[in-house]
């Protein structure tokens, strides 16, 4: 079973979606936008992938600066309780699999966690070869 925390508007997001759906998978895919997130599942979610809070944080193309997040003193507990508030916060996609939880940026990381990959070439929206035609992962 793979499941994807996934935005629809995200490149990265759709490029791991894709190469989840060319390797075979027919993943559960979670809009954490829509749905939003809930305290226990974040913390779960950055335990199991290694992330804290700060770590896990959206930067760019998010609210993060303009609510005083980007500051090293405020604490992983105020971030994370903005991400609740803002689910837009959270760096994505994340990526659950038996193999592991992974935030998979660049999306090649997807790789890491999934037991089969898809037949090659794989190509990214922006053109960039991840699996050549061989099956050979080139980045």
């Amino acid at each position: 079973m793979v499941v994807i925390h996934h935005n629809p508007e995200c490149g990265t997001s759709r490029n791991v979606l894709q190469i989840i759906q060319d390797a075979g998978y027919e993943p559960v895919v979670i809009e954490y936008i829509q749905e939003g997130w809930t305290k226990p599942q974040l913390q779960a979610l950055f335990a199991a992938a290694n992330l804290t809070p700060r770590t896990a944080l959206r930067t760019s193309k998010s609210p993060a600066k303009e609510l005083g997040l980007l500051d090293e003193s405020v604490s992983d507990e105020v971030i994370l309780d903005a991400m609740l508030e803002h689910p837009v916060l959270v760096n994505r996609p994340i990526v659950c699999t038996v193999k592991g939880v992974k935030l998979c940026r660049p999306s090649e990381a997807v790789l890491d966690v999934l037991e089969n990959w898809p037949k090659g070439p794989l190509i990214k929206e922006d053109g960039e070869v991840i699996i050549d035609a061989n099956g050979n992962r080139l980045l």
